[in-house]
């Protein structure tokens, strides 16, 4: 990647100006005395490692907290980051968020804790310290040694929050940080054992056998919340299967499945008892049952045409009658409804295998089942499962086969069938996902290895149950921290019961959601979520504090002081250690009531509860409730949404319902999430991944928090170079309109100490810009307030425009004038309190730049300022400074300009060529009034001689109105033709004011009315005759487009003028510098320039021109209008004024 352009090569600010003599500042510590000139070619990179180290020589933010001290609290409770890897941009965007709302709060004058956190423990951990030993299974760490496993991953964790440390501090995140907290303190891993305590003592926690989704390469299983997160889409090779009926010769059920390795533990095929179900002779006599409508469906059809969640090189999907068709064909024998298929019996294709005759099931036997000899064998036949809780049917037709092979071990709805029914598990699969003994020939053989699947396909193929087999594009759960493919395994794990919800349901409705959708998805998750799996059959995390005993009771300890009070065995081994495997699994207790000696589960916790607990743990719940009921509930938590409203969100409410039944915080704010500029996720070996630190050092960190502070929240950021290029460019806008004050400052000399502003001797322009300043404070205040700091930064960028393009451009030359006058003062005055205010309105967003402008702006000038801009209070808006009717007035009239100069373009006429008269149109006499009264600066931004106000717009734009069919067509139908008839009859120009008025226009067809929007015309605007023309909100500009000798003369002088600006600019000369011409300047420009000479030396401080050349400072060759000549030119040292 090319490096990124740190530095601005010039400022639009100055493009009719004269250039500055600059040098380039020294980055290091600040300098006070009086305002320093400010050199355009910013380092804003530079800057922010300035700043960082001015902060931490100054220990600004040590200041901040004493000078907040005391004051309302304002308790922020942070997600822990992930301590397992570098810091990437995604991250970057949340900690952006929680920056900037702390910087807020604390101008605002609120008490913070700045205390951030980190995750420690769990799999993911665990999967990088296996890549770093080369492991490749569950049983390599055993082999290992668990005690030197869990400590590298002690390690890791200490290394990478490290890293995260200096990364953040890099953003500017501003954080306690020798206070962070980690999920992996003895203090986060009591506090959950004092709430497992309390669900245990409720009757809450249990052990379960249940079918959850299984990683062989981790050895674990994945709860309900995790595997959402490891969803990928990918094709399986699909298998259409027949099933011999048993008591109908040559007749079959045709199943269908994505994963053939299950077909060795099917028990039963369920079918929709209300569907039709086709009974088709293939070609060779045999006879097949499936749903009827499944026949011609066409599958994945929409998949496939957009390619949307499609494999590139998967083919399109055959229907059935297609495949049928290709076996030499079919005929259609009748139909039988679902209903009368149930009890058919069939064979399954491994019956063959030991283990579905295994009574009672395999390996997990129920006994109730086992003495009815009850086998998978002996069980295979047609059911129909009914309905799921939602109350949806479980077996449907469309895509499959209406009849759905199902294997109670090996699916987790199917799980759930099995128990209705009283169906037997076959679980065919080990801790590797490696099939066991009793499966015959498959027994070693991994489930997802594509050998296997293959090895199966070939196997049915051969005995001939495989009809047909194909490539399916589907999404399929993943390892979502290894990457590997999961299976549904029967397992015993732990669990919470979850019949509480309700109580959970009721704080969610106490929180303040954003977005308000977030409540619903949250209600969403808990209404269908199932028990809460606990248990993890790994390594590093929290150890369960659950000790089983020979009667197969079971017993949780809630503290490690009682832990020390009921162990009879492995203490003084375990004391001294954190509570983490191995050392927790040496102590032995004595149940308090049976006197049985217990030994610990080896299962360790799921993660989400390490990080749900944090407003328990780091709040001092458990040794000091006074300090943590002055900081709980929390005020405020962000995180990203997608996926956290059922983990860390989920589990925050859960813990905090159980232990307070209370809401842990106030107002939740959710995001999106980041993805590349191409829209998708951002991968390494897609390459546009982009690290932070890379990010950080080549587009700058205030151009990131610019992008992440401006994203509607609700939608994804697609995060990249180009999206920060344009974000720098507004950033620099910024630069420039201070660079302005402090170049002409330092010149004046001018300092704002003990000046106040005299509403007597503003002009309108400077009554303008401070209403708008004020709107902006009014603006600022209700975003941050409402945690949608995105809508602050919109309305930013619209006052930056207006400060920059029309404020400081239309008041350049009361900075330029020689006298020292009062309004020269104001001028200054009004543009020190607009900027000193707007950084700090920004202060909290781009802590580094505002830094940077305020020691210079402010510090540099008033010695007893604040020393720092994050030492200052935010502004408070001023309502009598608010002028409404002259904001609407002076946007009228900036709205006049800007459609001209549209109106020029469109007619290729440059700014520089003066037009003889500009004519507008607009109902209101007011804003009429105060365009006329003001026509100065509306002629002078233009280049126009005259300014006309004329009755009617038809005479500066004429309309070409037309219906636009497709939408009327889609809308109306058979009407459409009476609507082109309605239309064609109206006025072209009443349609345009009713809409410009109204934004509808109401026809009456037949006596009945119809209201059409904007929608329904296709309008073109067409130029009167003699004007280049334009229209916008109510106001029409015609530009006269006839030229006079005298206009084109003019013209031509100042094209000259600009080439001298240009010479003057790559001189390096100051803008005060006086210059001499030397050059002949002769023919049709010369003459030109008799007649301007005054414009031309004003616009250029030339005070001397020579006919002859001599070399000067600076020399040029150019073109101007057809003349080619060669100038030189040279300060003649002449001192302003």
């Amino acid at each position: 990647m090319a490096a990124w352009p740190f530095f601005i090569i010039y400022s639009p600010l100055f493009t009719d100006e004269r250039k500055i003599n600059f040098r380039t500042p020294k980055i290091g510590v600040y300098n006070r005395n009086m305002i320093k000139r400010v050199n355009p070619q910013v380092d804003f990179i530079a800057i922010e490692h300035k700043v960082l180290d001015f902060w931490k020589e100054n220990d600004i933010f040590q200041k901040r907290r004493d000078a907040n001290a005391g004051k309302p609290k304002w308790s922020f409770i942070d997600g822990p980051i992930t301590a397992n890897n570098p810091m990437g941009v995604h991250h970057a965007w949340g900690r952006t968020l929680k920056d900037l709302y702390n910087r807020y709060k604390a101008m605002d004058g609120h008490e913070l804790r700045y205390q951030q956190g980190f995750d420690c423990q769990g799999l993911w951990v665990e999967v990088e310290v296996e890549k770093e030993l080369g492991f490749k299974s569950k049983r390599e760490v055993e082999e290992f040694g668990i005690e030197k496993f869990v400590n590298m991953c002690k390690e890791r964790v200490r290394k990478f929050s490290g890293v995260q440390t200096e990364q953040s501090k890099r953003l500017g995140y501003w954080m306690d940080w020798d206070n962070s907290y980690y999920t992996m303190s003895d203090e986060n891993n009591y506090a959950i054992w004092g709430f497992l305590k309390k669900l245990f003592e409720a009757g809450k926690i249990y052990r379960g056998s249940d079918v959850v989704p299984w990683s062989g390469r981790s050895g674990t299983s994945y709860s309900q919340m995790e595997i959402i997160e490891g969803r990928k889409l990918v094709a399986h090779k699909s298998v259409f299967v027949r099933f011999p009926l048993r008591d109908k010769k040559n007749e079959y059920l045709l199943v269908w499945t994505t994963t053939p390795w299950t077909l060795t533990s099917n028990v039963v095929a369920g079918v929709n008892g209300n569907l039709d179900y086709v009974k088709l002779k293939a070609k060779d006599g045999a006879i097949y049952y499936f749903a009827q409508e499944n026949l011609e469906f066409k599958r994945l059809d929409k998949q496939f045409k957009e390619k949307k969640q499609w494999i590139e090189g998967v083919p399109k999907l055959k229907t059935i009658a297609q495949i049928f068709k290709e076996r030499g064909g079919y005929e259609i024998l009748g139909t039988i409804k679902g209903s009368d298929m149930v009890g058919w019996t069939y064979g399954g294709p491994y019956d063959k295998f030991e283990a579905q005759s295994e009574p009672g099931g395999f390996p997990i036997v129920n006994e109730k089942l086992k003495e009815d000899r009850s086998s998978g064998k002996s069980q295979h036949q047609v059911v129909d499962p009914g309905k799921d809780n939602m109350g949806s049917d479980i077996v449907v037709a469309g895509e499959g086969t209406g009849i759905v092979h199902m294997a109670p071990g090996c699916g987790d709805i199917d799980n759930k069938i099995g128990k209705k029914f009283g169906l037997v598990n076959i679980a065919p699969l080990d801790s590797e996902s490696k099939f066991i003994d009793k499966f015959g020939w498959l027994t070693g053989k991994s489930a997802t290895d594509k050998k296997t699947t293959q090895a199966i396909i070939d196997d049915l193929k051969e005995r001939e149950y495989l009809v047909y087999v194909e490539e399916y594009p589907h999404v399929y759960p993943h390892c979502w921290r290894s990457g590997d493919e999961l299976v549904f395994r029967l397992v015993d794990e732990w669990y919470i019961n979850m019949d509480w919800r309700d109580k959970i349901k009721k704080v969610v409705d106490d929180i303040n959601w954003i977005p308000e959708w977030g409540g619903e998805r949250e209600h969403e998750w808990l209404d269908n979520m199932s028990d809460w799996m606990i248990s993890k059959k790994r390594f590093w995390g929290l150890a369960l504090p659950i000790w089983t005993f020979e009667d197969e009771s079971y017993y949780v300890v809630g503290s490690k002081e009682e832990l020390k009070s009921l162990a009879v065995e492995g203490w003084d081994e375990f004391e001294g250690n954190s509570p983490h495997r191995p050392w927790i699994d040496k102590v032995k207790i004595k149940h308090p009531e049976t006197g049985l000696i217990g030994t610990r589960v080896l299962d360790v916790g799921n993660p989400w509860l390490d990080a749900g607990i944090v407003p328990f743990s780091t709040l001092g719940y458990n040794n000091d409730k006074e300090y943590w009921n002055e900081w709980f509930p929390g005020d405020f938590v962000t995180e990203s949404f997608p996926g956290q409203f059922r983990n860390w969100f989920y589990s925050l409410l859960a813990m905090s319902a159980l232990l307070e039944e209370k809401a842990p915080f106030k107002t939740l704010l959710g995001h999106a999430l980041v993805k590349a500029e191409d829209g998708r996720d951002m991968h390494k070996s897609w390459g546009n991944a982009i690290w932070f630190d890379d990010a950080a050092e080549k587009m700058g960190v205030d151009v990131m928090r610019w992008m992440y502070a401006s994203q509607n929240i609700e939608h994804n950021l697609l995060f990249g170079y180009g999206h920060a290029d344009d974000v720098r460019k507004k950033l620099i806008q910024l630069w420039n309109s201070y660079s302005f004050y402090a170049t002409y400052a330092a010149v004046d000399g001018f300092s704002p100490k003990g000046r106040k502003l005299n509403d007597n001797d503003l002009t309108i322009l400077d009554k303008w810009i401070i209403s708008k300043m004020h709107i902006l404070i009014k603006d600022a205040t209700n975003a941050y307030d409402a945690f949608r700091v995105d809508k602050f930064m919109r309305s930013f960028e619209r006052f930056l425009d207006d400060l920059s393009n029309w404020y400081i451009r239309r008041n350049r030359r009361r900075f330029w004038k020689a006298e020292d006058d009062g309004d020269k003062q104001t001028a200054y005055q009004t543009l020190y309190e607009v900027l000193f205010t707007t950084i700090r309105l920004l202060a909290p967003c781009l802590p580094f730049v505002t830094e940077e402008i305020y020691q210079n702006l402010v510090r540099s000038s008033i010695g007893d300022a604040p020393e720092s801009i994050h030492l200052c209070d935010f502004p408070i808006a001023d309502e009598t400074c608010i002028n409404e009717k002259l904001m609407t007035q002076v946007d009228a009239l900036r709205k006049v300009v800007e459609q001209s100069r549209s109106a020029r373009n469109k007619a290729n006429l440059k700014i520089r060529q003066p037009l003889a008269k500009l004519c507008f149109a607009v109902d209101d006499d007011g804003v009429a009034a105060f365009i006329v009264e003001n026509s100065k600066i509306i002629l002078d931004e233009l280049n126009v001689k005259d300014l006309e106000r004329v009755a009617d717009v038809s005479e500066l734009i004429q309309y070409d109105v037309k219906p636009n069919l497709p939408v009327l067509g889609e809308m109306y139908g058979k009407q459409l033709k009476d609507i082109r008839t309605a239309i064609a009859a109206m006025n072209v120009n009443d349609i345009v004011q009713k809409l410009n008025s109204a934004d509808a226009v109401t026809l009456d067809l037949a006596g009945a009315s119809i209201e059409l929007n904007n929608d329904a015309f296709l309008i073109n605007t067409i130029s009167a005759a003699g004007y280049t023309s334009g229209m916008d909100g109510g106001i029409a500009v015609g530009l006269t487009t006839a030229m006079t000798p005298e206009l084109v003369r003019e013209g031509m002088v100042r094209d000259l003028i600009r080439h001298v600006q240009i010479m003057r600019k790559n001189a390096n000369f100051a803008v005060e510098n006086r210059i001499k011409i030397n050059g002949l300047i002769d023919g049709p420009l010369g003459d030109a320039l008799e007649d301007f000479k005054e414009l031309f030396c004003n616009e250029t401080l030339t005070v001397e021109m020579t006919a002859k050349f001599v070399k000067g400072e600076y020399e040029s060759t150019f073109d101007v209008h057809d003349q080619t000549l060669t100038l030189s030119i040279e300060r003649t040292h002449t001192s302003k004024g």
